[in-house]
């Protein structure tokens, strides 16, 4: 076992500098095979109406005239180590983590992030919990009691929640939980270190319509997991011996019929912890989805790339520790 996360982890390392030389690509060599050369592409990171000037020290603090190799070389040594953008007198520092310097709006992007990180953790942990739980546990009961009125009836509700999108339920919900009928007036984040019981409730909302969407496919991919694994013959055999079927449903059963579930749950918790911007923008939270839309509005340069990278990070990491789970629920993978 020990063997094999070592292995995953020099992978995951391996993988995390490819998506660094992907990303720096997107936004560094493909402007320039599309023509721009580097006085263009230093024109975007300035702001509007630039001068001559500001355009021409921007291309010196971010070595855009240097070989393309040496300037992701202090690329990726910014993000390690830290880096400073020099031009002339003018000295800026960017720390490490450095994922970039936004010089529209002079701040490093690292700190930024951070500070909306904890509102997109409380979002998509709280939500994954609900829709890990309740899907699972509606797709369990639904193959159990397939072709009753419960399993037609919670299938129906889980088409529906596969179908509706994230801005619909979460303006029905604002409309009639917080505005109608206020269980759950004024809903804005509130840090769980200020009032966890005021954090808690005023994200129910933003978590069950989250939720909602991803628990109808989990439910639905749940019951086909399970009908499929219950007519093995594994099962009978489980069954031959006298076990209970409780124990053939989770021991035997479930185990089997989750392998599939933790694949999708860790690609669905990394894209959702890189910022979930429709949940965000809905119920006004400002976390890192709200944060990627106004830098996509602002043609902040350094902030998108520097979400690019972290949201790649999460995908990652969600993905070694899906490896990981693997190994612990059927050990033949660990070969």
């Amino acid at each position: 076992m020990i063997t094999f996360i070592i292995r995953r982890l020099i992978t995951t390392v391996f993988l995390l500098v490819v998506v660094s030389i992907i990303t720096f690509g997107i936004f560094f060599l493909i402007p320039r095979l599309a023509g721009q050369n580097s006085y263009e592409l230093a024109a975007q990171y300035v702001g509007r109406n630039p001068t001559r000037s500001a355009i021409l020290q921007m291309e010196a603090k971010l070595n855009l005239n240097a070989p393309l190799v040496v300037q992701y070389w202090h690329f990726l040594w910014g993000i390690v180590a830290g880096t400073h953008y020099n031009s002339g007198p003018s000295v800026t520092y960017c720390a490490p983590p450095c994922f970039g310097y936004s010089f529209r709006s002079q701040q490093p992007v690292w700190p930024q992030m951070v500070a909306a990180l904890p509102v997109t953790l409380s979002l998509a942990i709280g939500a994954a919990v609900l829709w890990l739980i309740g899907g699972v546990s509606v797709g369990v009961l639904s193959a159990l009691r397939r072709g009753t009125l419960f399993d037609r009836f919670s299938m129906g509700v889980a088409l529906a929640g596969v179908s509706l999108p994230i801005f619909f339920t979460g303006l029905i919900s604002l409309e009639l939980f917080s505005y109608k009928w206020p269980i759950f007036p004024n809903v804005t984040y509130v840090p769980i270190t200020t009032n966890p019981a005021l954090w808690a409730r005023n994200l129910v909302l933003p978590w069950v319509t989250l939720a909602f969407l991803y628990a109808a496919l989990y439910a639905r991919l749940t019951r086909a997991g399970m009908l499929e694994t219950m007519s093995e013959d594994f099962i009978r055999t489980a069954r031959a011996k006298g076990l209970r079927e409780r124990n053939v449903v989770v021991r035997h059963g479930l185990r089997a019929a989750l392998t599939p579930i933790l694949t999708i749950f860790g690609m669905d918790l990394g894209l959702l912890l890189g910022g979930a911007i429709l949940t965000e923008t809905t119920f006004s939270l400002p976390g890192l989805g709200q944060f990627t839309l106004l830098a996509i509005q602002n043609q902040d340069f350094p902030e998108i790339m520097g979400v690019v990278l972290l949201a790649a990070f999460f995908i990652v990491i969600a993905n070694m520790l899906v490896d990981i789970l693997y190994a612990v629920i059927d050990p033949r993978v660990r070969v």
